[in-house]
């Protein structure tokens, strides 16, 4: 027995879900389906299970893509207000923590459940454990053919929701770029992105005894640079901020950090040196940062020669140097396991930016993550979600 409907809608996340409140409210009979066995899995993860839903910032300039005039149209017709009054209607609990970066007071299974609540008022039917063996497309009857394990389904549009390959622990998977490709579009390098540095091999060694250790700082790549804390690990680091500059990373790139972006070093140890200070080195920088990193980078500049009074000016001058400028060539990021996004995806100058349909194959829609558009920490990567599927929920 074959289902049609109106619409299908492959992926029960954020984006998707999303398309299918606004393709319901205009009357379309529409289906979701979803290999996964509970709604929402990144969602409930998400923000240490609280969901940091959207950002009040998000705009054009916080989101990496090939085209970085792509998500301008979605972004302005479906703002940051326009969900912050969907949560707000559903009387959900919230609050900015910083940066504009919105999170539910309780837990993330609000936003979940919102947005089921949606889908069910509209008679949105979604099937979770659903494994999709083909689609196909006949050009005669203008639609699409899903064979799955609960049957055949038919619909004249769909809608390719299926995020990418970060986490796979929750059950990400190629899916969606293997259907782009299928039906002739391109895809744009894939890389995690949203996670931490490896150090290479001679940084591991010096740093790996600070894990745990944490200092806000400036950390800037290709010339882009975020204000807020680094987190070492045993191998690399991470933190928002690190986190932050591997979405602008490339292999070989330099990742230079200014450890005191407040004041200047050099100005501070000089006059300590002047007012006649015999403290050492690591002892002063220990009252400016974390005592266990000012020890081990001070060790490492001065192995033998630790006291102010003792150190030449340029000396103070060069060490200041690399305070406000330590330089980093990571040998890659963690990895897909720990990044929260994949940047990368369907190459935008196959979809309308308007509709999100492409321009190839009439009916087919590609939202979300899937994308080649990846924002930046703090609740961009949903706005994109909500923008992107309501954008083609308005016409699929």
């Amino acid at each position: 027995m074959t289902v049609h409907y109106d619409v299908l809608i492959i992926g029960a996340g954020a984006a998707g879900m999303m398309c299918a409140i606004q393709a319901g409210k205009r009357g379309r009979r529409v289906g979701i389906l979803d290999h996964a066995s509970k709604l929402g899995g990144k969602i409930l993860i998400s923000g240490g299970g609280r969901c940091n839903f959207t950002n009040m910032g998000a705009g054009p300039s916080n989101y990496v893509s090939e085209n970085a005039h792509f998500c301008r149209s979605a972004l302005s017709r479906y703002p940051a207000e326009n969900f912050i009054r969907l949560v707000s209607d559903h009387r959900i609990p919230f609050h900015e923590k910083k940066l504009g970066q919105l999170f539910c007071d309780g837990s993330a299974q609000a936003i979940v459940k919102l947005l089921k609540d949606e889908c069910d008022q509209l008679g949105v039917e979604i099937k979770l454990k659903c494994i999709i063996s083909k689609i196909t497309r006949s050009d005669v009857e203008k639609q699409f053919t899903v064979d799955t394990s609960m049957g055949i389904f038919t619909c004249e549009s769909l809608v390719i929701a299926t995020g990418g390959l970060s986490l796979p622990k929750l059950g990400a998977t190629d899916f969606g770029y293997s259907i782009a490709r299928q039906f002739g579009l391109k895809i744009t390098d894939l890389a995690p992105a949203l996670d931490g540095f490896k150090f290479a091999p001679e940084e591991t060694q010096s740093f790996a005894s600070l894990a745990g250790v944490s200092i806000d700082c400036l950390i800037s790549v290709r010339g882009i640079s975020f204000r807020e804390n680094i987190l070492f690990t045993h191998s690399g680091l991470s933190g928002p901020a690190a986190l932050q500059a591997s979405l602008h990373w490339r292999p070989g790139d330099k990742v230079v950090i200014d450890l005191l972006p407040d004041r200047s070093a050099l100005d501070w140890l000089l006059e300590k040196k002047r007012e006649g200070n015999r403290t050492l080195i690591k002892n002063l920088l220990g009252e400016l940062l974390p005592s266990r990193f000012a020890e081990q980078f001070s060790l490492l500049h001065f192995p033998s020669q630790g006291l102010l009074s003792q150190i030449s000016d340029k000396a103070i001058e060069n060490f200041c140097q690399k305070l406000h400028a330590w330089t980093v060539i990571p040998v890659g990021t963690v990895g897909y396991n720990k990044a929260e996004v994949t940047r990368g995806g369907v190459d935008t100058d196959e979809l309308s930016s308007k509709t999100m349909e492409s321009r190839k194959v009439p009916g087919l829609f590609f939202i979300g993550e899937v994308v080649d558009v990846t924002g930046w920490l703090g609740g961009y990567n949903f706005q994109w979600a909500w923008a992107s599927g309501w954008a083609a929920g308005q016409v699929v």
